[in-house]
């Protein structure tokens, strides 16, 4: 009777070739692909199969027969569990290393005749890579009697409770650690993930790297519980830092975080952000860059390939509170930007206004409906910027850069598969000049990038 190939349980050994997009490595067995998370290139593990798909499977590692030379202990004692960093087993450096070619993986696969001629950077890196997240969102659940805050275990809804992101400001752990215990003395009841009935869904913490200041959202499932004014002054007691409380209201099924109700509780609605030479007022939902320290490496690069003169009219996609588009302000004539959500223009309009910055002009609504309204007004852009989330770009909207035609993209990704996607139907009408991947967040395996598009000339 022939063997089976591949099924869940079996054992085998493995050579690790390459890394995937999740930093987890990549073995063949039989002309059969794997995905280890865990292992690294030039290993030799012993492993179990876990998932059998179509044209994969998935394996866990039993034991590493012969280690990468970069393989390091991961300090976080939850490592193994939670799947937020993915690269913790890894020297910094081999991380770096890493990213730049899951951008080249991505363009080999999605834009083989053109991947070759682009010139993809080495990664540029942290030098301090470990606590730099400026927000943290845990999700708060019960057990055994105690309240937990922190993130599901990777594909579950197992919840680890965790005291000690070492990843995260070292504040926004101590007042998310402080306020779950607040929710469990006041016997505050605790969502539990199927009803509404339980009332508090997640610890929202923000600080403001620059200025100390922090912001505190608790999302319930309800604006008024039992014992509300005590929470609030408990809350307040936690640290002097604590500048505002915002309570978002959410009552849906859905694994969103935020509901569309927002209410103050106290303090400010904003907390005060430096970045350079500009001062940004943050809102709970308005969207910041979550690594401070790198962004201003990033919007540098942005600026470099920019490469503005003072005479050049530019357009900032995806805008949120107009951090990109202030950065680029002193080197255009005129910066016009746009996001979908309203509290970050009205944030991006105060912003903007308290540098004095009148020759930006600041848009509600999506990038593709501003850009061809503009261009039947006669107004086509000399740089396009865009910043996009996850999924890349919206389809209409590279239709329309497409007809739009700007002289000169600036394309800042944090996908380098729906980058590549993207560049597939953006190189008819450009040339890719370079990408510059940077390393937004360290022991992760995500990695950011800024890729420089020019118009061909026909």
């Amino acid at each position: 009777m022939q063997e089976t190939i591949m099924e869940v349980g079996k054992r085998i050994p493995l050579d690790i070739k390459k890394l995937g997009i999740n930093g987890e490595g990549i073995g063949y067995y039989k002309k059969n692909i794997v995905f280890i998370p865990g292992a690294l290139i030039g290993e030799e593990v012993y492993a179990e199969i876990t998932k059998v798909g179509r044209n994969f499977s998935e394996a866990k590692v039993l034991k590493v027969q012969k280690a990468s030379k970069f393989r390091v202990t991961p300090p976080c004692p939850v490592y193994d569990s939670c799947g937020g960093c993915q690269m913790q087993h890894m020297t910094y450096g081999s991380q770096l290393v890493a990213k730049k070619h899951t951008v080249l993986q991505a363009l080999q696969k999605y834009v083989p005749k053109h991947a070759k001629k682009i010139d993809v950077r080495n990664t540029i890196g942290m030098e301090d890579p470990w606590n730099y997240r400026n927000k943290s969102q845990f999700q708060v659940r019960k057990s055994g009697g105690r309240v937990q805050a922190g993130l599901f275990a990777e594909n579950s809804h197992i919840l680890l409770d965790i005291d000690d992101c070492i990843v995260q400001d070292r504040i926004t752990n101590i007042i998310t650690n402080a306020a779950k215990e607040i929710i469990e003395d006041l016997g505050i009841a605790v969502y539990d993930g199927r009803s509404t009935k339980g009332i508090i869904r997640t610890i929202v913490v923000r600080v403001a790297i620059q200025t100390n200041e922090v912001q505190v959202v608790i999302i319930t499932t309800r604006k008024n519980f039992p014992r509300k004014e005590e929470f609030i002054e408990r809350l307040k007691a936690i640290d002097h830092s604590i500048v505002s409380i915002v309570q978002n209201v959410n009552n849906a099924d859905t694994s969103l975080i935020f509901g569309d109700t927002t209410v103050v509780l106290a303090g400010k609605e904003t907390i005060h952000e430096e970045l350079g030479e500009f001062a940004f007022d943050l809102s709970a939902r308005a969207f910041f860059q979550l690594n401070p320290t790198q962004t201003v490496q990033l919007y540098n690069e942005i600026k470099k390939a920019a490469a503005l003169t003072g005479k050049e009219t530019v357009v900032d996609a995806y805008c949120g509170v107009g951090t990109i588009g202030m950065w680029l302000a002193d080197g255009a004539s005129e910066v016009r930007a746009m996001d979908i959500i309203p509290e970050s223009i009205k944030n991006a309009k105060q912003n903007a206004e308290n540098h004095n910055l009148t020759h930006i002009k600041y848009e509600d609504g999506s990038a593709e409906h501003w850009l061809d309204q503009w261009q039947k007004d006669g107004f086509v852009p000399d740089v396009l910027t865009v910043d996009p989330p996850r999924t890349g770009l919206a389809q209409s909207l590279i239709d329309t850069i497409n007809k739009v035609k700007p002289k000169r993209f600036v394309y800042t990704s944090c996908n380098p598969s729906t980058l590549a996607k993207d560049l597939a139907q953006l190189t008819k009408n450009y040339k890719v000049e370079y990408i510059q991947p940077l390393d937004m967040f360290p022991q992760t395996a995500h990695v950011e990038s800024v890729t420089l598009l020019t118009l061909k000339n026909k």
